[in-house]
């Protein structure tokens, strides 16, 4: 893929940072224009990426965009689901039609954090410690069941989720550019499991949750597997290059001040909810967190660029909440005890919020 120069569209459109929709000056609509192609250009790689993935990952469209939409906005995704509901096979495949390193890591009960991070060992010869890197040196990492391993393992996690960058012993190590941490975890109604701290949940841009397949997509799925001896292959269709000059054109996706306003009253409404009537305070523990609103930002400029706009609309903000917010909600015990979960208020919520 060619390079995109994105600079002269991003100058044009900060000129007006204040304008609305119906008053805008001419030279901003000009701008979208110009961006509108730049993301059809630039997204070229998308449509070849999902036919791959479609060979192997049947009836799964919602877990395919949210696995491009972390991959565009470099966020942390996690799946949760039931084991045999292909979630580490879709990143797995995902790693396979993307031309860069990945390591899979199975989370087990007797982890320490050097099986991740690495540690120190003492050379002989050298009279000296030196440092054996662990599998998080790696562009994508599948962490396979995360929620298997206890807190202590967790935590190793920590600095490389939100920094890029590993401490081992007295030096510290920077991660590859696109480094992203894919994890799939059980029900935590499921034995054997640990839930996961909440300053790595919210970690985590999208939570995912993977059901199963419709009566029609699992004939598909049973028909597909008549050759079940041999592994359905798949082609490499970009490399890091295209990834990272995509998520550079997302960041140029126009977002009027209105929508920045609505996503801005979406989060607060988690935590001031009677400022915008809703009755739900006795049902929410903690709202959701800062990285919230930042997230629905590169989330919604994402899923206009898989639209192939280089404009953010409300439905591009709705279409991203539910798997923004879901996991930084925390309920309460009344909640739970009436059985409302963190989904049936994000729908209050987005049914009560004025929509630009």
């Amino acid at each position: 893929m060619k390079e995109i120069d994105t600079a002269p569209v991003v100058g044009e459109i900060s000129r007006f940072p204040g304008t609305t929709p119906g008053r805008q000056p001419e030279d901003v609509y000009s701008a979208i224009q110009k961006i509108n192609g730049i993301v059809k250009e630039s997204s070229a790689w998308i449509a070849p990426l999902k036919y791959e993935l479609a060979k192997v990952i049947i009836g799964q469209d919602h877990l395919i965009e949210r696995l491009l939409v972390s991959l565009i906005t470099g966020g942390h995704l996690l799946l949760e689901g039931l084991p045999g509901l292909a979630k580490t096979l879709a990143v797995k495949t995902l790693a396979k039609v993307i031309q860069t390193d990945f390591k899979r890591i199975q989370f087990t009960p007797d982890m320490l954090p050097a099986d991740i991070i690495g540690t120190q060992i003492y050379n002989p010869r050298e009279t000296g410690f030196e440092v054996k890197k662990g599998p998080i040196f790696s562009s994508i990492i599948l962490a396979d069941e995360i929620n298997r391993a206890p807190a202590k393992v967790q935590s190793a996690l920590l600095e490389a989720m939100q920094e890029r960058q590993v401490t081992i012993g007295d030096e510290s190590f920077t991660l590859p550019e696109l480094f992203l941490v894919m994890a799939t975890q059980n029900p935590i109604e499921q034995e054997g499991t640990y839930p996961l701290p909440e300053a790595q949940v919210d970690r985590f841009m999208l939570k995912v949750i993977v059901g199963y397949p419709s009566r029609e997509q699992e004939r598909m799925i049973l028909d597909s597997y008549d050759q079940a001896d041999s592994e359905i292959q798949v082609a490499p269709v970009c490399d890091p290059k295209d990834i990272l000059q995509s998520r550079e054109v997302c960041n140029t996706i126009y977002m009027d001040e209105k929508i920045r306003d609505y996503i801005v009253s979406l989060v607060h409404a988690t935590r001031e909810p009677e400022i915008f009537q809703l009755d739900i305070r006795g049902y929410i523990e903690t709202g959701a967190s800062p990285r919230a609103t930042i997230s629905l930002k590169a989330v919604s400029r994402c899923l206009a660029f898989l639209s192939g706009r280089g404009y953010v609309t409300p439905d591009d903000v709705k279409g991203a909440v539910a798997d923004v917010m879901r996991h930084r909600l925390r309920i309460s015990y009344e909640a739970e005890a009436e059985g409302i979960s963190s989904e049936d208020i994000i729908r209050k919520i987005l049914d009560t919020v004025p929509v630009p």
